[in-house]
């Protein structure tokens, strides 16, 4: 999965409180250790660049709430649809531009919300898909970190889910997705809902599967 002429561009901006910068440096040298030429961009133009991303491998977005115009979105979507890879983790991914459904049917899903702070929780990659190169070998595992509940397309591979128990307001528990991979045309999508904070990455696993998703994701 090493090439010396991979692409990967990194886009990031938003909310700061995901701190897009921090939580993206991590996997640079990770991405270059592969073989990948890194580029970063604080700006969404760069989806308007059909050129560009023609000529990109591998889109690692961390961009939370905001707004992307109709011609950067479809600049992105169409990128993907040809082949060029699109990942991303938490809110950098499925809590972006929430006035633009067509982003949502590109990444696979939306955040809807979550439990105040952070909680304990478990994380359970899904026994039937224990054989996917993104979990392979993982076992359920901890982390103490936002919950996700997010909407999800039914067309998604969920690799992983995290479950809510019943409460006032739920009347069952309910197993939500939190790790899912999808095909959009010619091209991969990755998301993982972990990842607020950058010390959430010092959880092996969650480490493990995000590096993963990177290279699956990428042409």
């Amino acid at each position: 999965m090493t090439s010396d002429t991979r692409t990967a561009l990194v886009v990031r901006g938003g909310w700061d409180g995901h701190r897009p910068v921090e939580t993206t440096d991590l996997f640079l040298p990770f991405l270059r250790q592969h073989g990948f030429r890194v580029r970063t961009a604080q700006s969404l133009d760069v989806y308007e660049d059909a050129e560009h991303l023609a000529a990109t491998d591998l889109i690692v977005q961390c961009w939370t709430m905001g707004e992307i115009s109709r011609e950067q979105c479809a600049g992105l979507a169409a990128a993907v649809r040809a082949g060029t890879g699109l990942a991303g983790w938490h809110g950098g991914i499925v809590d972006s531009f929430r006035g633009t459904p067509e982003y949502a049917l590109l990444t696979g899903g939306q955040f809807l919300m979550h439990p105040p702070g952070f909680s304990d929780h478990r994380v359970s990659p899904v026994a039937g898909r224990a054989d996917h190169p993104v979990i392979a070998g993982l076992d359920a595992f901890d982390v103490h970190t936002e919950k996700y509940w997010v909407a999800t397309d039914p067309l998604n591979d969920v690799l992983a889910t995290v479950t809510f128990d019943a409460d006032a307001t739920r009347p069952r528990a309910a197993v939500v997705p939190a790790v899912w991979t999808r095909e959009w045309g010619e091209g991969r999508v990755f998301v993982s809902t972990i990842g607020h904070k950058p010390d959430d990455f010092d959880v092996p696993q969650v480490r493990a599967l995000t590096e993963r998703g990177l290279l699956w994701a990428s042409r």
